[in-house]
């Protein structure tokens, strides 16, 4: 079974555990071109397209490692794996799995593996360690990191290229990424800068805000330039890609980036909602048909967040009371996964994003945690929330019910706020 036969059975196994959700329009989307002639229309090319227009060349002669998952598809949606299993001229070694792992369907730590179709050996980064093994890289000279990422600090997709970027230069490894999108934008970036003493950890690896406004390849020059991370790095560029282009503008096909990642929407809500999900006690949609849409649980007084939230009058945002059940199955289908209030109607509010490009979600996640403090001081808690949002201040702050505005206006004048500006203006790539 090749990795485009395993993709339809997700899609298969998605219809039918959340049947309806998918939108009308991913069926109606018009069969992408294979040239580079673009009309009027939008059409982007990552970095595997301009690769395989190269006719690979590149890697001729090379004995390659892969770091890849479900989401490493040209325009056409088959996979870099088939791509390059078919080329005599290149030697693949090993196979790499972020997490969610190499399919991109698990919820949890991932074991090594071997790919049923090349027969190759997978080494899981998010298993039994996050970093590669010298074993695992043995007789490798060339590694490809090709992933999308969804545009958060704490997606742990970044900290594992930046990790085996590390690796790499040890081993005298060249490192090539294949640009892809930000998928909600490139033209902003938002959120505290991570205290000193979290740097280093998987959803902190290097200093930058919630939202760091990036595309993957412009992370690892950002790595290299200014953490002292230097292997020999090849990003290969996208075509056609501008900053202010959303994912669903850019014409390239949608995969869910991992299970519980399926629009656009929810990731930018992603780094809003998201802030919260290091409360055990409350759910952010994981387990719903809505993600990250959803927040709420059953103690959660789901029609006084809603008249909170809407007082803010936030930009872009509007908050429904809703109640859902998270369910103890992912994505595809896989039973008994735990979520919090597995099997419990939670009260909450549905979050709907009503402009795009007015919405501040990593201020409006703040604000979220402000309400939530307010309406239900005896049992929402932040302390746990520092890892995610990545500033003690913050934690500070909320607990003192410090209005979010003041603290959103000293994150964003801060040092370490323009420090990072200018670092992130010194590597864009578009």
């Amino acid at each position: 079974m090749n990795f485009q036969h395993f993709r339809i059975r997700g899609l298969l196994a998605t219809v039918l555990v959340f049947a309806g959700y998918a939108p009308a329009a991913a069926a109606e989307r018009e069969p992408p071109r294979n040239r580079l002639d673009s009309g009027s229309r939008t059409e982007v090319f990552t970095g595997l397209d301009v690769l395989e227009r190269e006719g690979f060349a590149s890697l001729r002669g090379r004995n390659v490692g892969l770091i890849g998952n479900h989401s490493s598809i040209n325009r056409e949606g088959r996979h870099l794996l088939d791509l390059l299993s078919g080329d005599s001229r290149i030697n693949l070694v090993a196979l790499f799995s972020p997490e969610h792992g190499f399919r991109g369907t698990a919820d949890e730590r991932v074991a090594d593996g071997r790919d049923e179709e090349t027969g190759l050996p997978i080494f899981s980064l998010y298993g039994a360690t996050r970093t590669p093994t010298d074993e695992s890289l043995r007789g490798i000279d060339t590694v490809i990191f090709d992933i999308q990422d969804i545009g958060a600090r704490f997606y742990t997709y970044i900290s594992t290229m930046g990790e085996f970027m590390i690796k790499a230069a040890e081993n005298n490894i060249e490192f090539i990424v294949l640009d892809r999108p930000n998928p909600i934008q490139g033209n902003w970036f938002d959120g505290p800068i991570q205290d000193r003493d979290l740097v280093g950890r998987f959803t902190s690896f290097r200093p930058m805000p919630i939202a760091h406004g990036m595309t993957v390849g412009e992370i690892a020059l950002f790595y290299k330039k200014f953490f002292d991370i230097k292997p020999r790095l090849n990003v290969v560029k996208m075509e056609g890609w501008r900053r202010e282009l959303y994912f669903d503008e850019t014409g390239l096909p949608w995969v869910n980036p991992s299970p519980n990642m399926r629009s656009v929407d929810e990731e930018l809500l992603y780094t809003l909602v998201g802030l919260a999900e290091g409360n055990k006690d409350i759910s952010v949609g994981r387990g719903t048909d809505r993600p990250f849409e959803y927040i709420g649980a059953p103690w959660v007084d789901g029609a006084a967040l809603a008249k909170n939230m809407n007082k803010r009058r936030l930009p872009g945002l509007w908050f429904m009371e809703t109640t859902f059940v998270p369910m103890a199955m992912d994505v595809t289908g896989r039973q008994n996964v735990r979520y919090p209030f597995t099997g419990q109607v939670c009260n909450g509010v549905r979050v709907v994003i009503t402009d795009r490009h007015a919405v501040s979600p990593v201020e409006g996640g703040i604000h979220l945690l402000d309400a939530l403090l307010e309406i239900h001081p005896n049992r929402f808690r932040v302390d746990q929330l520092r890892g995610l949002i990545g500033a003690q201040w913050v934690i500070d702050g909320l607990r003192q019910r410090t209005y979010p505005g003041p603290m959103v206006e000293r994150w964003r004048n801060s040092e370490e706020f323009k420090e990072f500006a200018e670092r992130r203006a010194q590597v864009l790539l578009y």
